[in-house]
């Protein structure tokens, strides 16, 4: 590409960040206005036109997989030799080449957990920690050291910012713990991610020397997602550059979610103050999302009290799309079979069951939506589960593929020769039946087979040689490198944490009431306000289809005390809230015909009598969701009874009469004109 077609690929704003070849530059960028695509276009621009080597750019962000898509899409533009990595990444590099050289010897091991250590620590100063006690006091740990705080410092610090103390701990046992924590680290010879930071900086900062190689390799620096970095990131960024303008960030103070780990968009918010010939540029066009779903994004983020920062006002550049929807559910059960059912039929009208996600606030949640969709056939993958490359039979493809590299034909397309490889490991061309571990197995594998079409497809746009078995070993080493997983085939579960960054045809957001969203934990303005920037992450998540629930009650049969998120009362339809719950689908209840609501309804009575005469919870008896399928199917017969999700052998045998009995009888009677 010539340095004229990668401006034509752009609109006038992402041009404009593409040009702006010299720093200090500050792109304040919505959700979904193509950021990545600006910046890997300024890098592969100011290459092309001989402003940038390639090994003199330094681009960093905070995800392994951020970092593995940027890498993706400089190779495409032919800007391959930029280093893309994440902050901790980018300074392990660097702290490992030049430890020989400043201390001597291999540098300390990496501890990636800090647990032991920790409860190490806090046993000697005598704090009481089980489990989630050390891992509370593990992440205040973190908070203090991202945002440099020293242990005498601690109780003065967390003050100043309403920072409650972990545990019901006094500051002051907490500050024993941190200086307790580093001695333990000591004592056994190794070190946090935080302290490859510390280390780093200060290495660049006393060592002129290494500083002087440092700046003389990396002379052009990018910081993506630059509201979430820390004040510790800051600081060896100020290290990186030595003095120099050559920067260029990137952020949305509307995206900022991380204030609790230290992160603050207080340095995107003042750069141009503290750099006053910076080029600030705004990107608003939306390309991900429908009108529908900007319109709701910028209500949500509007709405953000008194102080905050005036958020970006998206403007859509997608066509109409269908209405946002909206469900109140009459328990988190209820509410879990109807996003099931919801995103069943989603699958079923074409949408890839890959581009649908349920998000919800606290990784809790997850359970009772793994349980529906998996009774509902649908398949489903937690993020921020096993990690893909650390699964067994991953680890065994690719030694199938590594050793295929070898031999391969190279007249045979990369697509073929893989998946005749990935044949040794298990794939096949039909999925199996079942769900559980072989389906998992197939679906990995299966996404491995997805990524050789990738990498085919990429060498045939670059018009270079045709791609091998061993360029997508190479890729998969790469991706393994920075965990950054191929597509798996499957609904996405994700807290909105871990949702951050990505993007889905079709989203659901789920457990929408007060106590959850915001969480009952958010006790401060300020953290109230980064609730509400969590529902609006959530919401720009949506490419075209997004509904919006929660549940009355946590449990069927339990009272109806849950609200709509307060964040909601306003934008809710009718702007009084849901006037009934929905226990079905998508669209609850409003959406049965009369035969299916009568059955459904004296389904609902019998199985609320069963369960109290059996001492059980109503879903023990039978599931919302196979309810509602009774109902519209309304079986006659035991043989049509055992067709029906849901309904195995024993159920049949034991409850099949009296469901038959219950359907039965809820059949309108005919009346002169024909039945009901």
């Amino acid at each position: 590409m010539s340095p004229d077609d990668l401006l034509t690929a752009l609109d006038p704003e992402q041009r404009a960040v593409a040009t702006a070849l010299r720093g200090p530059v500050c792109v304040l960028a919505g959700a979904g206005t193509g950021k990545t695509r600006a910046i890997t276009h300024r890098i592969a621009y100011g290459i092309r036109t001989g402003v940038y080597r390639a090994d003199h750019v330094l681009a960093v962000t905070f995800t392994a997989r951020a970092a593995g898509e940027m890498r993706t899409r400089l190779r495409s533009l032919g800007a391959s030799g930029v280093q893309a990595r994440t902050f901790h990444a980018a300074a392990l590099r660097q702290l490992t080449f030049f430890w020989p050289k400043v201390v001597g010897g291999a540098p300390p091991r990496l501890v990636e957990a800090k647990a032991q250590v920790v409860a190490e620590a806090a046993r000697r100063v005598g704090l009481p920690a089980d489990r989630t006690g050390v891992r509370d006091l593990a992440s205040e740990i973190e908070w203090a050291k991202v945002s440099l705080v020293v242990p005498d410092e601690y109780a003065v610090a967390a003050a100043a910012v309403d920072r409650p103390v972990p545990g019901g701990h006094d500051a002051a046992a907490v500050a024993r713990l941190m200086t307790a924590y580093e001695q333990v680290k000591d004592e056994r010879g190794v070190i946090d991610f935080e302290d490859v930071l510390l280390l780093l900086a200060a290495m660049l900062a006393e060592r002129h020397d290494v500083a002087r190689e440092v700046h003389g390799q990396y002379r052009h620096f990018v910081v993506d997602e630059y509201q979430d970095v820390s004040p510790l990131q800051q600081y060896l960024l100020d290290q990186w550059l030595g003095g120099r303008q050559e920067l260029c960030v990137v952020g949305d103070p509307s995206q900022t979610i991380y204030s609790f780990a230290g992160a603050t968009p207080h340095h995107l918010l003042t750069f141009a103050r503290s750099h006053p010939d910076a080029q600030v540029v705004r990107l608003v066009r939306d390309y991900r999302s429908t009108p529908q779903v900007v319109e709701l994004a910028n209500r949500v983020i509007a709405a953000a009290g008194r102080g905050a920062v005036a958020p970006l006002e998206l403007r859509a550049q997608r066509p109409d799309g269908p209405a946002v929807r909206w469900a109140a559910y009459a328990d988190d059960e209820a509410e879990a079979a109807g996003i099931a059912t919801a995103a069943a039929r989603l699958v079923a009208d074409g949408v890839p069951a890959s581009q649908v996600a349920v998000l919800y606030r606290t990784n809790a949640q997850a359970e009772a939506f793994e349980e529906a969709l998996a009774t509902a056939g649908v398949p489903y993958q937690v993020r921020g589960g096993e990690r893909f490359f650390a699964r067994r039979d991953v680890r065994e493809a690719i030694v199938f593929l590594r050793g295929g590299a070898r031999v391969a034909d190279a007249q045979v397309p990369l697509g073929q020769a893989a998946r005749d490889l990935l044949r040794n490991a298990g794939w096949t061309e039909q999925a199996p039946p079942t769900r559980g571990a072989a389906r998992e197995k197939w679906e990995a594998l299966n996404a491995l087979a997805g990524l050789a079409d990738e990498v085919e497809a990429r060498a045939r746009l670059t018009g270079g040689e045709p791609a091998t078995v061993a360029d997508l070993v190479a890729e998969l080493d790469e991706r393994a490198a920075a965990q950054h997983a191929p597509t798996v085939e499957g609904v996405t579960l994700a807290s909105l944490h871990a949702a951050k960054g990505l993007e889905w045809d079709a989203v659901f957001l789920a457990g929408l009431s007060d106590g959850l969203l915001p969480t009952s934990l958010a006790e401060t303005p300020d953290a109230i306000e980064e609730e509400r920037r969590l529902l609006y992450v959530g919401v720009t998540r949506a490419r075209e289809h997004l509904q919006l629930s929660y549940a009355r009650s946590r449990l069927p049969g339990g009272r109806a005390t849950r609200r709509a998120s307060r964040f909601l009362e306003a934008l809710w339809p009718g702007a009084a809230g849901p006037a009934r719950p929905a226990r079905g689908g998508a669209g609850g209840d409003d959406e049965l015909d009369p035969r299916t609501r009568a059955a459904l309804d004296a389904l609902t009575r019998w199985r609320a009598e069963r369960a109290r005469d059996l001492g059980v919870s109503t879903g023990r008896v039978l599931a919302t969701h196979v309810l509602h399928t009774l109902a519209r199917r309304r079986p006659a017969s035991r043989e049509e009874l055992a067709l029906v999700p849901g309904i195995g052998a024993q159920t049949l045998a034991v409850l099949g009469d009296d469901v038959l009995a219950v359907l039965a009888s809820s059949a309108p009677v005919a009346g002169p004109y024909g039945g009901g």
